[in-house]
């Protein structure tokens, strides 16, 4: 009866995720959870019994750059290395909502996601899905387009990529456009049409001259660049304070998290290894997640596209907890959510303990981990 439940609530979010109800999807998720681990809100190590590792941790990301962490701590070996008997088992996704569906339908119990996609499911969840453990990525996204475009009013009338509906990139795009007056609706109407579609699928419609540019995550804003001539319109790191913002960050189910601490603990510190070889040995890293793209998608990239989408983008562990409200606000006003209290959304608790224990300051979860007081 669940699995069905999934399932049809599944379809319901590939059709629609911004827009569909998820009262099936969570009815499944807080009766499953409770069966497994007593309330989802008692997510807090601190707050549960003594833990136990997992047997195993099923783990989702995209062969995305901005999920170099992800990919480098998988085929480096430091999530290996750190779970030690935990198995540890991956899938690949697309796009966030897809993964968050996973995650919500429980196919997953950890994903490197986009925040957007993270604030969909905790907002549709009421705030019972999953916590935000760790960051991942900051930057790496940028709005390409064709080199005769040189600012937004020239965007009118014109048709513009993004992920995904409700992608953190598509949210990014439309309240861009909203800022600069022009109007891209849900629907697709408006005075620009964004047009949701998988990246490789962008990248050929671009070179097809079907669409006039599109706002993408590393690597493929770089493979616009470098293979079809695409200018760079907006670096989204211009668009936000000291050009800090969070693209990836690390989600663990709430059920997960209560039931096995450990495992959270041991998946935080293989991040934390696989962050610090990116950063010690970037030449070896780019060489490391290139192969991984060309086993995982079939294509490898040049070594200028390799070397500009890292570039465009730093990993960090911190997941820049202040950025995620303006997040927040940017799907609200482009009517992809409804407002939202985040208090909750973090549980930066072992992180800190992590980070701790490396000498490094703690990082902030910008007040919102717990209830609003």
């Amino acid at each position: 009866m669940i699995r069905r439940a999934f399932s049809a609530a599944a379809a319901a979010i590939a059709a629609g995720w911004m827009v569909v109800s998820l009262v099936i999807v969570i009815a499944a998720y807080v009766s499953t959870a409770d069966h497994t681990s007593g309330s989802a809100s008692s997510s807090s190590p601190a707050a549960g019994a003594a833990s136990t590792a997992a047997g195993e941790v099923r783990l989702g990301y995209f062969a995305n750059v901005t999920h170099a962490t992800a990919v480098v701590g998988v085929a480096h070996g430091d999530f290996a290395k750190a779970l030690g008997t935990t198995k540890l088992s991956t899938q690949i996704y697309n796009a966030g909502p897809a993964e968050m569906t996973a995650l919500l339908g429980g196919q997953l119990d950890a994903a490197y996601v986009g925040p957007s996609s993270a604030l969909a499911a905790f907002a549709q969840s009421h705030g019972e899905a999953l916590r935000i453990v760790a960051g991942a990525t900051s930057g790496g996204a940028e709005l390409v387009v064709r080199p005769g475009i040189t600012s937004a009013a020239d965007l009118k009338g014109k048709t513009i990529a993004s992920p995904q509906k409700g992608n953190t990139q598509d949210v990014a795009l439309r309240a861009w456009l909203k800022q600069n007056g022009l109007t891209a609706n849900p629907d697709g109407t408006g005075d620009v049409s964004v047009n949701p579609q998988d990246n490789a699928a962008t990248l050929d419609q671009f070179k097809a001259g079907h669409i006039d540019g599109a706002w993408l995550p590393e690597p493929w804003a770089s493979r616009m660049v470098t293979e079809a001539g695409a200018k760079v319109l907006v670096d989204e790191r211009s668009l936000w304070p000291g050009g800090q913002f969070a693209t990836t960050n690390l989600v663990v189910s709430t059920s997960f998290l209560a039931a096995h601490p450990d495992t959270v603990k041991a998946l935080i510190d293989g991040q934390i290894a696989a962050n610090q070889w990116i950063t010690a040995d970037p030449a070896d890293a780019q060489k490391l997640v290139n192969d991984q793209l060309k086993q995982l998608t079939g294509k490898s990239l040049t070594g200028a596209e390799i070397q500009r989408a890292f570039s465009e983008q730093t990993v960090t562990d911190d997941p820049l907890a202040a950025s995620l409200q303006t997040s927040m606000d940017h799907a609200v006003s482009t009517g992809l959510l409804k407002k939202t209290d985040l208090h909750g959304i973090f549980d930066l608790t072992l992180l800190n303990t992590e980070l701790a224990k490396d000498g490094r300051p703690a990082v902030s979860d910008a007040g919102l981990s717990g209830s609003e007081k």
